[in-house]
């Protein structure tokens, strides 16, 4: 063939595009109905899938996979969901596949044992990982994930997916892919702005909110960001350097203080963690960005000496109703109950009377709640001591109206917590936790116990 045969449509660039065009066709088909108000139908976006899965080569696999994606996307709610539901049901490990794997492990057969591992995989893993393929692949799954777990409860058979999502996620968000960034004033808008909407533990309210958590040389804030998603901040801390550790967060929040130079603190207070990725829940990235702030703060400022957080106790109030409302308490004896019965008023902690009345009740109730009410698993039962306990944080102070505000008051009748993170104990007490069941205490918390015999080996509610 001369050289001039190649320049028309037998050129490799000009076959190239019309297979791309070729297998992208069935997805553009899709997304015409749904401009034209027909929803993109679950078996369609399976048959995808299964296209996807026949193909071995890279360009009709990256070509397919954004076609399943777009259809994804463009599909009607139940039509994802429908199509999560298929993940299920027929992309499963073959059964015929797996029984002569068996069969060839028992025969003591050469790779027997591997051929089994291969042959138990769900099919649905193999498509997940080419879905990953897609430009924006990463992302698209994250969000098919959390649509997912919208119907994890009234769909049972969806654990199954989930688990692979979940298996799949905790290798390519593993530390080793991530990023640390200090985020700060001049950070992109793009990123500011998410970081707004993500907050999830003291609303930002404004843009000047905002500045005030960011610009002022005694605030920090630091994210993680995965190299397929560089404009999604995975999860953020917000620091506040201090000279002495808080008891409430109204002092740090003020717009109307007045900053510190960072040399003259002594104190990083890490006051708000929040996650912002629905679909990577169950992914742990906290643990790993608390030890690596305190790791840069320690180079950056020699003068931070103490590392600690200004806590919600978001299930403290719920387990206080349960234990209210129990015919019987090891804890709640007839004083305790009287005392409590101001924070039922609206408006009950702006009476100095009435406060002190709960605080007498609320500090020891509080202190029985973090040390002795327990999960099924033995394991602290709020989430948030769970978590700053189970990365070998010591459990330091209680901060009685620490936190007023409304959602403060709802959640925990405004307590709040300090959890240490002394770099020479966070290893002890993690395995301390994880080993014995152990929790790292200040002396202060667990004299503050109450005082009733059997309020320390009572079962948790």
């Amino acid at each position: 063939m001369t050289k001039s045969a190649w320049t028309g449509r037998h050129h490799p660039a000009a076959l190239l595009g019309d297979l791309l065009d070729t297998l992208t066709e069935h997805g553009r088909n899709l997304l015409r109905r749904r401009e034209t108000s027909a929803p993109v139908a679950a078996p369609d976006l399976a048959s995808l899938g299964e296209l996807l899965l026949s193909r071995r080569g890279e360009a009709s696999g990256v070509a397919l996979a954004s076609s399943l994606v777009a259809a994804f996307d463009a599909a009607e709610p139940e039509e994802r969901r429908a199509f999560l539901v298929m993940l299920a049901s027929r992309f499963g490990p073959s059964p015929a596949a797996v029984a002569t794997a068996m069969q060839a492990v028992q025969r003591g057969a050469p790779n027997a044992m591997e051929g089994l591992h291969a042959a138990a995989e769900p099919r649905r893993q193999e498509l997940l990982r080419r879905v990953n393929l897609a430009p924006g692949g990463t992302a698209a799954l994250v969000r098919m994930r959390e649509e997912l777990l919208k119907h994890l409860g009234a769909h049972p058979e969806l654990k199954a997916v989930d688990s692979d999502f979940a298996h799949l996620f905790g290798s390519w968000f593993n530390r080793g892919f991530l990023g640390m960034r200090h985020i700060d004033w001049s950070t992109s808008a793009n990123i500011l702005e998410k970081i707004i909407r993500y907050e999830a533990v003291h609303a930002i309210k404004n843009w000047d909110d905002l500045r005030n958590r960011l610009q002022p040389d005694d605030r920090r804030c630091y994210g993680f960001f995965h190299p397929q998603l560089p404009d999604e901040p995975l999860i953020f801390v917000e620091v506040a350097l201090t000279e002495a550790i808080p008891d409430n967060v109204a002092e740090l929040l003020d717009l109307d203080r007045q900053p510190i130079e960072a040399a003259q603190a002594t104190t990083a207070v890490f006051y708000s963690i929040s996650n912002t990725q629905r679909g990577l829940a169950g992914v742990s990235f906290g643990n790993f960005l608390i030890k690596q702030v305190v790791e840069d703060l320690k180079a950056e400022l020699p003068n931070i000496k103490t590392f600690v957080t200004l806590s919600p106790t978001p299930g403290f109030a719920a387990w206080l109703k349960r234990e209210r409302e129990a015919g019987t308490s090891a804890v709640l004896d007839e004083e305790r109950r009287a005392a409590l019965a101001v924070i039922d008023e609206t408006g009950w902690h702006q009476d100095q009377v009435k406060a002190e009345a709960a605080r007498g009740a609320l500090i020891p109730l509080a202190a029985h709640y973090f040390l002795n009410a327990k999960d099924k698993a033995g394991k602290p039962v709020d989430p948030v001591a769970r978590f700053h306990l189970g990365n070998g944080a010591r459990l330091e102070r209680l901060n009685f109206l620490g936190d007023v505000s409304a959602n403060g008051l709802r959640q925990a009748h405004g307590l709040m917590v300090n959890y240490l993170y002394a770099p020479d104990q966070i290893e002890t007490n993690h395995e301390a936790l994880a080993e014995r069941g152990v929790v790292a205490v200040s002396a202060a918390v667990r004299q503050a116990l109450p005082s009733h015999p059997s309020a320390t080996s009572s079962p948790a509610r």
